[in-house]
């Protein structure tokens, strides 16, 4: 039996909002678990170029992303949605192991069941090196900006 995890398809322009913010938030935590369990048992996922099905595969990718990704921090803004599906443009800033800053910037296009769980997600995503002076993200979106578009520069 799959508990559902409003809010559910058919999307409105306010709840696919919804449902952008708590994947911001889901992800910001950086807890691989508690991630994975906003995703189908069998969800299928294409980031860059690895392909990972299912919650097990999914947190394991999620470990391995935040051990290399030191200091994460993502914005996530909905550009479309229609029905089941939302595309998302996202922006996060981390440091590497060597404590190298980079943007990476990216857009992700995910396909949701009748119970709200992510079945599909596909993100495509380009690294950019930034000195840490530029950075733009630091932790979690603050209360006060949320539902702000965050800017490309």
């Amino acid at each position: 039996m799959t508990d559902d995890r409003p809010p559910l398809p058919p999307f409105t322009r306010e709840t696919a909002a919804q449902k952008v913010q708590a994947a911001e938030d889901a992800w910001n935590t950086r807890d691989p678990h508690r991630v994975s369990l906003a995703y189908s048992p069998d969800s299928v996922w294409r980031n860059r170029g690895t392909f990972v099905t299912g919650r097990a595969e999914i947190a394991e990718f999620l470990t391995r992303k935040w051990e290399r990704e030191r200091e994460y921090a993502l914005r996530k803004d909905l550009w479309a949605f229609d029905g089941n599906r939302i595309a998302v443009r996202f922006q996060y800033e981390c440091r590497d192991t060597d404590g190298q800053w980079w943007r990476s910037y990216g857009n992700e296009l995910w396909e949701f069941d009748e119970h709200g769980l992510m079945t599909r997600r596909e993100a495509s995503i380009n690294d950019v090196r930034i000195e840490e002076r530029e950075r733009r993200i630091h932790g979690p979106r603050p209360e006060s900006e949320r539902g702000n578009t965050f800017p490309v520069r």
